[in-house]
């Protein structure tokens, strides 16, 4: 079953090994490009969602224990973050929604995150002016977000990342260290909101391949630190085809 697996899927594993190993080294799960790669393969939306979470999870695992060990995570300003993320990424993942509205949801979160990805050199926050949000603020932020996350099956970052640095809200290293801690625990809660659907469905001989292909491109990833590919690089290089698949998508669930 695992090796039938590996022969039919083996460039969806490919791919999910360099995004791993891509987005891994600068802090981040991937979860945009699982959901964009997964979105072309044909496979149930439904297990589309909860592969991208249980990715997301592996990967971001080991940025949050190499973060926390560097203590680059100001857990008095991440909290109030996740505060309300873990209920509402949980009740995202729990609310039923129709394969229809799956994918248009999906396609403008591809599309908001293609072009978050593009203009990414110009919302790079400096390490000089840091704004200090309201707890109340960052919580609303946090659970507006965590919803959304949960019902497309991402872990948030995409759109938590580039909020925290058009408002400065820290340095960059602290806020990639903030991206991995919430999209940890979006990741989680969403999947768990998932899992209580009596319709949750997952296919383990695919999902196990991927979840060890992940582990290992994260944790070479994870030890790159940057050293060899910035954000920037990163996002340019991934943003056009994240906007193909997202504008397939939209063209094809709306018109």
């Amino acid at each position: 079953m695992l090796i039938d697996s590996f022969i039919t899927y083996w460039h969806i594993i490919l791919l999910f090994f360099t995004v791993a190993i891509l987005y891994s080294s600068v802090g981040f799960g991937g979860g945009s490009s699982y959901l964009a790669i997964l979105a072309l393969t044909g496979i149930v939306f439904t297990q589309i969602r909860a592969t991208a979470l249980l990715c997301n999870i592996v990967v971001v695992s080991g940025n949050v224990f190499l973060f926390y060990h560097q203590k680059k995570i100001d857990w008095k300003k991440v909290i109030p973050l996740i505060l309300l993320s873990i209920p509402f990424a949980f009740l995202g993942g729990k609310l039923k929604i129709s394969q229809h509205v799956f994918f248009i949801l999906l396609g403008f979160t591809l599309l908001f995150a293609a072009i978050t990805m593009w203009v990414s050199k110009k919302i790079i926050s400096s390490d000089e002016k840091q704004t200090n949000l309201k707890p109340i603020k960052n919580a609303s932020f946090g659970g507006v977000i965590g919803f959304i996350s949960g019902m497309v099956g991402i872990g948030g970052g995409v759109f938590l990342a580039p909020l925290l640095h058009l408002t400065n809200w820290d340095t960059p290293k602290k806020i990639a260290s903030t991206a991995s801690v919430f999209i940890l625990v979006n990741s989680l809660a969403g999947l768990l909101g998932q899992y209580s659907n009596p319709d949750f469905i997952i296919d383990w001989s695919l999902t196990s391949i991927l979840l060890i292909t992940v582990f290992i491109g994260g944790q070479i990833g994870s030890r790159m630190s940057n050293n060899y590919f910035s954000p920037i690089q990163l996002k340019k290089a991934t943003s056009i085809l994240i906007a193909f698949v997202s504008l397939r998508i939209l063209w094809k669930y709306l018109f």
